[in-house]
């Protein structure tokens, strides 16, 4: 498909995508294949890993050569305002991958019809048991594309959005993520407590959109069982 036709199809998907009605009842993506996701920037197929079938994302070749493409997988027909995303996800840094990736690994939620606006949390699994406290000290991550991107929150507000959990490369993990209004919580490993808190989600107290797999260049992921509640 042409380049300009696959842009405008990727934009309609997207806006579809947020235009649908609010999820009312739960939605499950056992993800053990390729249906019910829409990829960007990202080529998706179903994996097995730790015995655990699921689907593996890794970016495109095309967003492998380009900044300005997101790396998204979004689920079909899900509009997400407030509730709850389950999932197991885990990452690795891919063979090639620039010496400073760390297998980043997360989900996306109200995502825009333009697949660059959004939420997010994710981990850097390489970071969990690594010697140095700071990195540890990095191992959760909260952003919101485009404006407030994890290297501008660190700048300004060092340590607000981003904290510590015992996490590993390739391993299993499950995540919670609650969102009422402008508050989300993140919490890794079923724990009671949560791993991060943001108090000013930046999306607002009111957005809906999307919710996506989210990758960043350079790692291979790897996602199952997600569950969406409101």
């Amino acid at each position: 498909m042409p380049t300009s036709l696959t842009f405008w199809f990727t934009l309609a998907v997207g806006l579809a995508t947020v235009a649908a009605p609010l999820t009312e009842q739960p939605r499950q993506f056992p993800l053990h294949d390729a249906g019910g996701v829409t990829a960007h920037g990202v080529v998706v197929t179903p994996d097995t890993l730790q015995g655990k079938p699921g689907l593996k994302v890794v970016a495109s070749p095309d967003a492998m050569r380009q900044d300005s493409v997101e790396t998204l997988a979004t689920l079909d027909g899900v509009a997400f305002r407030d509730g709850t995303i389950e999932a197991e996800i885990a990452g690795a840094p891919a063979p090639n991958a620039p010496e400073g990736a760390r297998g980043f690994v997360g989900i996306a939620f109200r995502v825009q019809g333009d697949l660059r606006t959004y939420d997010a949390f994710y981990l850097r699994p390489t970071n969990g048991r690594a010697d140095d406290q700071e990195r540890r000290n990095h191992s959760a991550q909260y952003i919101s594309q485009p404006d407030w991107p994890w290297f501008r929150l660190r700048k300004e507000t060092p340590s607000k959005y981003e904290s510590y959990v015992d996490v590993q490369p390739d391993v299993w993990t499950t995540i919670r993520i609650e969102v009422r209004g402008d508050h989300a919580r993140l919490f890794v490993h079923a724990q009671e407590q949560p791993t991060l808190i943001v108090s000013d989600v930046k999306s607002g107290a009111s957005a809906t959109g999307g919710v996506a797999l989210w990758i960043d260049r350079g790692t291979i992921a790897h996602f199952r069982e997600l569950t969406v509640r409101p």
